[in-house]
């Protein structure tokens, strides 16, 4: 028998590897969870104060329900999707620019597993967020979840969603200003004309068209009724138009990384 040390077998799925690597991606915004979790809770309770004092006497009813447990939905979806998209976007950018990327290409993890690793931190992140927001929020709307499991489908798909395009936005940007520009001039406009603090009925005809092309739309409107038992939207459109997206944008992100995509010199 060879003395010489023999190659390590894995199965079907390196799950020491993945599980590594997504640890990794956990910690890595936990160590800073001040500015990764918490921070995000006071800013959206300062949407909710601000839109409610400015809007909520003009405003007191949409849809039959008060504007704030209106409002407070939409406001904790786009929390978890703005610290989605920041962290897949970036872990690999980080990596880019201070050279470590090879740390993560390195190991003997496929294509499928890298790509899974990044994107599950991204949605973690983006729970926790949910989760903090949600039960902070709730000690000031008095709301409850009219539909729970509604409610955690549409959150998982918007956290999904924003953690591929973080995924796709750090494999393409080579310097943070252009993260910042798909942040500034792309996720952040789609976000706030998604209906995030109006129904889209109140919004002239083309208006309201080009919102139902809007993939964000779809996310908060569901995840919306998850909380107040109301939307804009049939739900079985908007559960389509998320898994057809993400699909989409999983393939895209996995074939990236499959041949390097900017990653490797």
């Amino acid at each position: 028998m060879s003395d010489c040390p023999q190659p390590r077998r894995f199965g079907a799925v390196n799950w020491l590897g993945l599980w590594t690597l997504y640890a990794k991606e956990v910690r890595r915004f936990l160590k800073v969870y001040t500015q990764t979790v918490l921070a995000p809770v006071v800013t959206t309770h300062v949407f909710l104060v601000i839109f409610t004092v400015a809007l909520g006497r003009a405003v007191q009813v949409i849809n039959g329900v008060p504007f704030i447990e209106f409002l407070a939905p939409g406001l904790i979806v786009m929390a978890m999707a703005q610290n989605s998209f920041a962290n897949t976007s970036s872990s690999i950018m980080v990596g880019k620019i201070q050279g470590n990327i090879v740390d993560m290409l390195m190991p003997p993890l496929a294509p499928g597993e890298l790509t899974f690793g990044l994107i599950a931190g991204g949605v973690t992140r983006g729970l926790a967020v949910g989760l903090a927001t949600g039960l902070a929020m709730s000690l000031i709307t008095g709301s409850t979840l009219a539909h729970p499991f509604i409610a955690l489908f549409y959150g998982l798909s918007a956290s999904l969603l924003m953690s591929l395009l973080g995924t796709l936005t750090g494999l393409w940007a080579e310097k943070f200003d252009q993260t910042s520009g798909v942040t500034n001039f792309v996720i952040t406009p789609l976000a706030f004309l998604s209906g995030t603090f109006y129904s889209i009925d109140r919004l002239p005809p083309i208006f309201q068209a080009f919102a139902h092309a809007n993939p964000f739309f779809y996310m908060i409107d569901g995840f919306r009724y998850g909380f107040i038992g109301v939307s804009d939207a049939p739900l079985w459109i908007g559960a389509l138009i998320l898994t057809i997206t993400n699909l989409v944008l999983w393939t895209l992100c996995w074939r990236l990384i499959a041949i390097g995509y900017k990653l490797k010199a």
